[in-house]
């Protein structure tokens, strides 16, 4: 007989209703060998990379039609454009860089903490491992069985895993969220700008507005496919909020209704 599995430990906090596994098709047979791809590794580059897009092109657009409803030319426009793409990008690395730090400092106080208590109290530590697999549904027995077995393999990265909820191989990496954040932010800044460039005269503010819409649908849509989500929700609340964000800048721009050249 096949002996007992343990939980997942990314899925023990999660209500067990939401993940319940399917029933087989059809077509695939029971006891069959498949590949199952999984999309939490992506969690870390594809938010930075999501979000700086998104803030990429939905602050340079909304920037860009506001100033164009003040009746700005296309040279403060370029201008504009520029000035946001660099301070923006610089702000996202930063911002992404001081924020992922944090996290990886918090990350690694915790273990740092995890590891003394597994020196100066491992009985302890060893009960608290054994309840937290009982808890998931394992015998009383059998997890004092798993605790003592993964105790021996490797103490700190059990406890690191599922007392934590942290893989010590794989802690937040803040350079790579700063520079998918600053990259991503400068790639959907540019489709704003490249509008202003390619349509002249009063189709400029039409033209960006649907080329932001466009985009950020876009990238909701391709972002939730990245993550394994459906399509239609994710696109439709990022197509929604842009829209509002837009409306917001055309209004305070008609404000200053100033002849700009």
């Amino acid at each position: 007989m096949d002996a007992p599995t343990t939980a997942d430990p990314s899925t023990a906090a999660a209500p067990a209703s939401r993940f319940r596994a399917r029933p087989p098709s059809g077509s695939r047979k029971l006891g069959v060998r498949h590949h199952e791809e999984h999309v939490g590794h992506r969690a870390s580059w594809l938010r930075a990379g999501v979000l700086g897009a998104n803030d990429g092109l939905l602050s340079t657009a909304s920037l860009l039609v506001g100033v164009a409803s003040a009746s700005a030319g296309r040279p403060v426009l370029l201008a504009t454009g520029v000035a946001s793409i660099v301070a923006g990008a610089g702000s996202m690395a930063i911002g992404e860089y001081s924020s992922v730090s944090s996290q990886r400092d918090a990350e690694r106080a915790d273990l740092e903490v995890e590891a003394e208590e597994l020196l100066t109290m491992p009985r302890a530590e060893l009960a608290e491992l054994s309840t937290i697999y009982e808890r998931r549904g394992l015998p009383k027995d059998l997890a004092r069985t798993v605790a003592e077995a993964l105790t021996d393999h490797d103490a700190l990265t059990a406890h690191a895993r599922d007392e934590l909820g942290l893989d010590p191989e794989d802690l937040a990496r803040p350079l790579e969220a700063a520079i998918t954040s600053a990259v991503s932010f400068t790639i959907g800044a540019l489709v704003p700008l490249l509008v202003v460039l390619a349509v002249g005269g009063s189709a400029r503010i039409a033209a960006v507005v649907g080329a932001a819409l466009v985009g950020l649908a876009g990238l909701g849509a391709v972002g939730a496919r990245l993550g394994g989500a459906p399509v239609l929700r994710p696109a439709l609340r990022v197509l929604l909020g842009g829209a509002a964000a837009l409306l917001v800048a055309y209004l305070v721009g008609q404000l200053f209704d100033v002849a700009v050249s």
